[in-house]
């Protein structure tokens, strides 16, 4: 296997020689039209660079000049816009220095970035061998890979890469384990490549057992209340005693070094495969950080590329696997509501575009890494490329998510529960403690009792509430760490895909206006559970 060496990039000193920034280099992918892709690199501050595109026999397609900055030593150019293909060579060139890019291409730039299920690489998972040996069909999905690195001070540009740009091998797929290259953004690139057909570049930032904190940049951490030190257990209660906050961990300090250097890139969307680390840190603000996450890096990623990142840069990624089997903790099933933003399903209000790969039933108990870490990647990456095809993409008619409840009718005589879901209904089991019901008087803490299913029909689950009576407040569905075997969830659509899990509470309609009992029993209202968060 080929050996890459880990490139050190200090980056050009003022008055030094002309560079392109770290992440510029051979075969790499730029962002095609409609936006224009931004190129910066280093130069003799006050001197004149222009960067030429180039096509095929050298015919130069377009040049632009800039002005080096002071004191940074920094130039900046935003290209044309540029139909998809190549391959180009893009100049750069101050008074008698000359430096080329060559094979570079014009697509889709997708970031995937977060903990250790996304930097888990193609070596790791399930059929990797054919997995690897299939990446030389894909020359134009070309892979980058920024290098695990902290900083206390935000970072002009990356001070080291794993994998410079490159065009994909088994060696680069498969460096080795929890490197590069990542098999959930590789899947994703890949399978949006084949249903694009134009090239597709994956840059690739990611770092295993980090929380969300370290991620976010100040001013996202202040939007939901925490202070810059927000990883001191003295200022939290829902910090697990285990878990000792340092080094990659620390608040804000990936942002800083992994995230910051990359703003100057014009993207088309992120991926996202992180939370596992705060189902022990800061879990119920998750439901809060996630969202700030989202908008803050939509908004630097757009100031940063000169506006042209859309500003609702469309931001895919992963509802939590498994863990531990019979384990009687809710958190991961906690911070898989909050990851929706406590609303179930996206996009939506809190949460606009923005779409999701439900993974509850993609256990793996023998998992060599670890159970946290199941090797089913490919139906993670097909999930959300369905995802990414429909929102980022806006393929219309495509289903994309699984089916979600729109409406409950209790049958008070019968101690039965009707409810309506918005897709044609598959059910794989009923013999598991799929849906629970909530019978307390109060909301806090709620007597959540089993809801057997009794039947299921196209659009229909029936479920008894022996105990129950008159009384249902709350109504949740696979909430638990472990919530079903592989594959074998209760709920999917014709299609494969997972109901997901929620936490609905459940008012009498006749509370609300327009609503009324119906011939075939007394109708709830179901609502997200706000109200029931606090005690769940």
């Amino acid at each position: 296997m080929a050996a890459w060496v880990l490139l050190a990039l200090a980056p050009v000193a003022a008055g030094a020689m002309l560079g392109f920034a770290s992440y510029y280099g051979d075969h790499m992918v730029l962002q095609k039209e409609p936006a224009g892709a931004v190129v910066w690199g280093y130069g003799e501050p006050g001197a004149a660079v222009t960067v030429a595109l180039s096509g095929d026999g050298g015919v130069i397609v377009m040049k632009k000049t800039a002005r080096v900055k002071g004191p940074s030593g920094t130039w900046t150019i935003v290209l044309d816009p540029m139909d998809r293909g190549g391959p180009y060579a893009l100049t750069a060139g101050q008074g008698s220095e000359n430096v080329t890019l060559r094979d570079v291409y014009f697509g889709d730039v997708w970031l995937c970035s977060g903990q250790s299920n996304m930097a888990m690489t193609v070596l790791q998972i399930t059929n990797a061998s054919q997995e690897l040996a299939a990446a030389a069909r894909y020359p134009y999905v070309r892979v980058f890979a920024a290098a695990p690195a902290r900083s206390d001070v935000e970072l002009e540009d990356l001070e080291r890469i794993d994998l410079p740009w490159s065009i994909p091998t088994a060696e680069n797929l498969g460096h080795g384990n929890f490197t590069y290259f990542s098999a959930v953004c590789w899947l994703l690139g890949r399978y949006l490549y084949e249903a694009l057909r134009y090239p597709v570049g994956l840059v690739e930032a990611a770092w295993g057992g980090t929380p969300i904190e370290a991620w976010s940049s100040r001013r996202a951490l202040w939007a939901c209340g925490l202070p810059e030190d927000a990883g001191s257990p003295a200022l939290s209660s829902d910090i697990s005693p285990r878990w000792h906050l340092s080094g990659p961990q620390t608040p804000s300090v990936l942002w800083n070094a992994m995230i910051h250097p990359l703003l100057n890139m014009t993207l088309r969307g992120v991926a996202w495969y992180q939370g596992e680390a705060n189902a022990f840190l800061h879990t119920d603000r998750y439901n809060c950080t996630f969202p700030a996450l989202i908008a803050d890096w939509r908004w630097a990623f757009h100031v940063g590329s000169a506006g042209q990142t859309e500003p609702l840069l469309p931001f895919g990624f992963v509802q939590l696997s498994t863990y531990r089997r019979q384990s009687p903790d809710d958190s991961f099933a906690r911070l898989r509501w909050h990851q929706t933003a406590d609303l179930g399903v996206v996009p939506n209000a809190r949460m606009p575009g923005t779409f999701m790969a439900v993974a509850m039933d993609l256990c793996d108990e023998r998992s060599p890494y670890g159970s946290i870490h199941p090797r089913d990647k490919q139906n993670v990456a097909h999930r959300l490329h369905l995802g990414a095809r429909a929102v980022a993409y806006g393929e219309k008619g495509l289903v994309f998510q699984g089916p979600y409840p729109t409406r409950a009718v209790l049958e008070v005589s019968k101690g039965l529960l009707n409810l309506t879901y918005s897709q044609e209904l598959v059910c794989r089991r009923k013999d598991t403690r799929a849906f629970e019901v909530c019978c307390s008087p109060q909301p806090s803490p709620c007597g959540w009792l089993p809801a057997p299913v009794v039947a299921v029909e196209s659009r229909t689950v029936t479920l008894a509430l022996a105990g129950c009576g008159m009384l249902v407040l709350g109504l949740r569905y696979a909430w638990a760490e472990w919530p079903c075997e592989y594959e074998s969830c209760a709920l999917y659509n014709t299609r494969g895909l997972p109901a997901p899990p929620f936490l609905l509470d459940a008012l009498p309609a006749g509370e609300t206006p327009g609503r009324s009992e119906t011939a075939g029993g007394r109708e709830l209202l179901l609502l997200p559970g706000s109200w029931f968060s606090r005690g769940i």
